[in-house]
């Protein structure tokens, strides 16, 4: 995902350094050329040699050590550099690079670096709250720094506080949003829909279906790594809803509809992937349960069809695209869904496909347009989001 792509780590000194080790070693695996800079604080805090041994580069500390490979180091290292994250990122060198000072090797380097720069606040929450602290971050943030929000919880001196520099899963998400993809849907407003929704038939029972909601929410995370402005309206699912997206929770087909309804009108892409239960309960879901309810067939209607409210209700220029999982007759029954519900493009797969289906981690898909089938190979559903990402913005050119 980042080959070709060089990430620049500036770890100051502050207990969370230790975090940025295995931020290297994610970075490293997905790819990326990882250049570590160390302030000589930090160095009490993680041997140098342990970034070297992770990313199979050079650790830079000192501006004027003469063993190097450039010229001109830091201007070197600022020319490589995709993405600069200051993390864990001290008091001191938040108001260093606020006030344009330059006095070691990381500074610097920050300070000729013309990427994009993100700063991790990591200290005790009281510093963090300093007045002169907050005026050096804002100062940052109008510069066009990104600021990652400090964690709450337990600090290194046992205070409960917030001033915890976030997981590097976190910090790896940051990074990721600026350098993974070319931001080819910037401009766009992308909703998606994602997971199972839950059909109340009284206060213990339901009608819901297997959908995880993986593959809704890898369409949502692909299409913000690629810029877009994304909104999802989730149902139950069973992963955590990807980061830097509008999350709209529901439950009910209802309340998908009524979600979604409000929320299309000013999307430019739609694309309907949650399993939406077809059927509800006749009966009020505050009914009283009865021991003889489990030996009595409970009546039901059928639930507002959100696709199709969507292709009858779709704007000039909106793109709208619905999932068809089918058993039998694939490619027939989504040409039918095609039409009939007024889509631009129906992602269509089989249950009775080897790894396709619900709760898993790949999926096969047929994209289906008017005038094309383009059926794709057994892949992630990562790798199969930015396909169909891929078909819409060549449909919409």
């Amino acid at each position: 995902m980042l080959k070709g792509k060089t990430a620049v780590l500036a770890v100051t000194g502050s207990i969370a350094a230790y975090k940025i080790a295995n931020l290297a070693r994610m970075l490293g695996k997905l790819g990326c050329n990882v250049q570590v800079l160390m302030t000589e604080n930090a160095t009490n805090f993680i041997n140098p040699i342990t970034f070297e041994t992770l990313t199979s580069n050079r650790c830079f500390i000192d501006t004027f050590d003469r063993n190097f490979q450039y010229s001109v180091e830091h201007v070197a290292l600022a020319k490589q550099a995709d993405v600069v994250m200051i993390a864990p990122a001290d008091a001191n060198v938040i108001g260093k690079i606020a006030n344009g000072i330059a006095d070691d090797m990381l500074t610097t380097t920050v300070m000729a670096c013309p990427c994009r720069k993100l700063v991790a606040p990591a200290m005790n929450h009281n510093m963090y709250h300093n007045p002169i602290v907050q005026d050096n971050i804002k100062k940052l943030a109008a510069y066009g720094y990104g600021i990652i929000t400090p964690d709450t919880g337990m600090l290194a001196n046992g205070d409960i506080g917030d001033g915890r520099m976030p997981d590097e899963s976190v910090l790896l998400e940051h990074i990721l949003r600026e350098i993974a993809c070319e931001k080819d849907l910037a401009g766009k407003r992308v909703l998606v829909t994602a997971g199972a929704t839950r059909e109340a038939i009284d206060p213990v029972r339901f009608i819901t279906n297997h959908s995880s909601g993986k593959m809704g929410f890898a369409i949502a995370r692909a299409a913000m790594l690629r810029g877009a402005e994304v909104t999802i309206v989730a149902a139950h699912t069973d992963v955590a809803p990807p980061m830097f997206c509008e999350v709209v929770p529901v439950v009910s087909a209802a309340d998908m509809f009524e979600a979604v309804a409000a929320r299309a009108p000013e999307s430019d892409i739609v694309i309907k992937a949650a399993a939406v239960s077809d059927y509800t309960p006749e009966t009020t879901a505050d009914s009283k349960l009865k021991k003889s309810d489990a030996d009595m067939s409970i009546p039901l209607k059928r639930t507002q069809d959100i696709l199709k409210y969507l292709g009858a209700n779709k704007r000039p220029g909106q793109f709208l695209c619905g999932f068809s999982m089918e058993t039998d007759n694939v490619l027939e029954n989504s040409r039918k869904k095609l039409s009939s519900k007024n889509c631009d493009m129906i992602c269509a797969n089989s249950l009775r496909t080897a790894g396709a289906g619900f709760g898993t981690d790949t999926n096969v898909i047929t994209l289906i347009t008017e005038d094309s089938d383009t059926e794709l190979p057994l892949m992630s559903k990562e790798d199969a989001a930015h396909k169909i990402l891929d078909v819409i913005l060549e449909k919409t050119k």
